[in-house]
């Protein structure tokens, strides 16, 4: 399987341009040049910056230009610092990953599926000058396990008309199921060159979103140790998980074990035989554990994942470097930062 150079070590830049206020103060002052330079300070080769639409759009679809000049802005502070990055279309005019009542209706209108290829060549055109350190997402977790051929076929598209702008530009994109790493399957093989499969493993969730106020039948008192036994995370999840979220691993492991990284070879397998299969770089850009769950249980889960992420030569992002509920420079990870960040 091809390495992803350069984007190894990851971390996102969660609720600066996307998940947030869309406010001026929000953009000025949520990360700042001196954040980047706190991340290249940790050793780390990339970030991952997640924006929505609004930032560069606006409803009507007319140009935002204050917009493009915060992404021109972190381009520059990667550069300036050393690092790398991946533009990740988190949200797009009717689709947005987190809330499926306003997203059900994007892949069956024609105008919504080419206003976001619209936006990728708007992107594309002012972006693609800085290949040399920049990846482009597509777009972030697709949810509906019954649109995965209509997504091949919008990621083709817009992957075309991309490459109608630039020829060799990097492309990300993942599957459908919130982006599991068991949809990566699904993914056609690439036409062009310079592709890339990306992923996010938040497995088990049960353990990552535990108490989690946005997980529907979630329990906000909830909590779980990691390490535990398979079985009582398949079925605490039964109750506390919808079912999209809660059929990722359960059956794919013998659910009398206690965790360990075989859960992770187990799960990454299919996807790092498609990666090989079609001769593409795999790339996790998203995984993590809420600032609920015991700081020594978390440390235990990176162990596991990361020790697998390196076995496969798998880069990633973790989520998030600040709040977000997730954010690694927030109080509750001060305890095992030193020893966390080492692992990233």
């Amino acid at each position: 399987m091809k390495d992803l150079k350069g984007f190894t070590h990851g971390v996102n830049l969660g609720g600066w341009l996307s998940q947030c206020d869309h406010s001026k103060e929000r953009y000025d002052t949520f990360i700042t040049e001196a954040d980047i330079a706190k991340i290249a300070s940790w050793g780390l080769d990339h970030v991952r910056l997640p924006i929505d639409y609004e930032l560069v759009e606006t409803e009507e679809g007319e140009e935002i230009a204050s917009g493009y000049a915060y992404i021109d802005s972190c381009i520059a502070w990667c550069r300036k610092h050393g690092l790398n990055m991946i533009l990740d279309l988190h949200k797009t005019a009717g689709y947005v990953f987190d809330d499926q009542e306003y997203s059900k209706g994007f892949f069956g209108q024609p105008a919504l599926m080419e206003r976001f290829t619209s936006l990728w060549c708007k992107l594309a055109k002012r972006f693609a000058k800085d290949k040399d350190i920049l990846i482009f997402e597509l777009l972030n977790e697709i949810v509906n396990p019954d649109v995965a051929e209509e997504w091949n076929c919008l990621a083709a598209k817009t992957v075309e008309a991309i490459r109608n702008i630039d020829p060799d530009v990097r492309i990300m994109y993942g599957g459908v199921c919130y982006n599991s790493v068991t949809s990566v399957k699904l993914l056609e093989k690439p036409k062009y060159d310079n592709i890339i499969f990306t992923f996010h493993c938040y497995e088990p969730l049960i353990f990552t979103h535990q108490g989690a106020n946005w997980i529907k039948n979630m329990t906000p008192e909830y909590r779980v140790p990691y390490p535990e036994v398979i079985e009582r995370y398949v079925e605490d999840s039964r109750t506390n998980l919808d079912v999209i979220e809660a059929g990722c691993y359960g059956k794919m492991v013998d659910t009398s074990k206690v965790c360990n990284p075989e859960l992770f070879r187990i799960l990454f397998q299919e996807a790092v035989e498609t990666a090989q299969k079609y001769d593409v770089p795999l790339y996790c850009g998203e995984y993590g554990v809420i600032d609920l769950a015991d700081t020594e249980s978390t440390l235990k889960w990176f162990q596991d994942i990361t020790q697998v992420f390196d076995e496969y030569k798998i880069g990633r992002a973790v989520w998030s470097y600040k709040q977000m509920d997730f954010g690694i420079v927030d109080s509750h990870y001060d305890p095992i930062r030193k020893e966390l960040l080492s692992m990233l």
